[in-house]
């Protein structure tokens, strides 16, 4: 069994315009944009990090814009539903903030003895806020949310699956146990966790496939130390018969990444060298950041990006 996983690290969706992506969770879920730079596979892509002051591995949703994408369309093997952690009471000033800005799909919710807040991204986006009481992470305080309703990070993700088993088995083999269960709902916890401690799966038999596109996850990523860590995940899953990509710097975090036989995407991401590599605290995420290969085209990298008005 692997021992190395700390609990979630990023979750990498999709979307159809930068600046709405942008401005939605800067603006009206206050958390802080952590990086801007490029996809690395398509440079005139922009990708998109929002998290905590510092981007914290448990904290950060990350977004590949790309312009005019179609909807995706939600189904089995995905990501259906990214939970995010706030205190505790604080779910009617969430009702009456989502409320006022327009919105959709607004729906409170009790799961796993949780008071939750289920709403949609720009996208038609999966979302929830759970109510967590005692949850030690501090909330980005510098935007348009008080750290006393802030969001503190994930809380985890919820799976929808046709069947639980062969995801089952692997969250077990990556430290999961399996703790409850809720009519089509299965839930697992990382001991000791890094906050982002919960993956739920939801069993839906008969569920048509989800197919890609604005406001699907593209993929969802774990969390471990360093490199040594991830390197002894990688042995092990590879021993266990998954095909596992080479490591991949990232410039942030390193990565790996494989796909479950459950359709969803997985990464294994190390929590070095972190988003202040490139900037100060300070200034994180306002400056735009290329990878190193692409530095030399710059200016038409920016030509081509469409501007993000902060």
């Amino acid at each position: 069994m692997i021992t190395q996983i700390k609990g979630l690290h990023h979750v990498t969706s999709m979307a159809a315009d930068a600046q709405t992506n942008n401005d939605f969770f800067t603006k009206t879920l206050g958390l802080r944009r952590v990086k801007k730079t490029v996809n690395f596979d398509s440079p005139d892509v922009y990708h998109l990090y929002y998290g905590d002051e510092v981007g914290n591995a448990g904290s950060v949703m990350t977004y590949f814009p790309f312009a005019n994408m179609g909807a995706g369309k939600r189904g089995s093997g995905e990501v259906a539903d990214t939970v995010f952690s706030v205190p505790k009471g604080t779910l009617p000033f969430w009702q009456e903030r989502l409320s006022s800005q327009g919105v959709a799909e607004l729906a409170p919710y009790t799961l796993f003895g949780e008071n939750r807040l289920r709403f949609a991204g720009p996208d038609g986006d999966g979302f929830s806020l759970a109510e967590v009481d005692g949850d030690q992470r501090i909330p980005f305080d510098r935007g348009p949310v008080a750290s006393s309703e802030g969001i503190h990070g994930f809380r985890g993700v919820t799976m929808r699956l046709r069947d639980e088993g062969a995801t089952g088995e692997l969250l077990k083999f990556m430290g999961y146990q399996e703790i409850d269960k809720q009519g089509e709902m299965v839930r697992y916890a990382i001991p000791g966790g890094n906050g982002a401690d919960y993956v739920d799966l939801e069993v839906l038999p008969g569920a048509k496939h989800a197919q890609s596109g604005a406001g699907s996850v593209h993929h969802v990523a774990f969390a471990v130390d360093d490199r040594a860590a991830q390197l002894e995940v990688r042995k092990a899953l590879l021993d266990t018969g998954y095909q596992v990509t080479p490591v991949i710097d990232r410039d942030y975090f390193w990565a790996i990444y494989f796909r479950t036989l459950g359709g969803v995407l997985f990464e294994i991401a190390t929590n070095e060298p972190g988003f202040n590599r490139d900037e100060d605290t300070a200034h994180l995420g306002e400056a735009l950041k290329l990878p190193t290969r692409y530095t030399q085209y710059r200016s038409q990298i920016e030509a081509h990006l469409p501007p993000i008005k902060d």
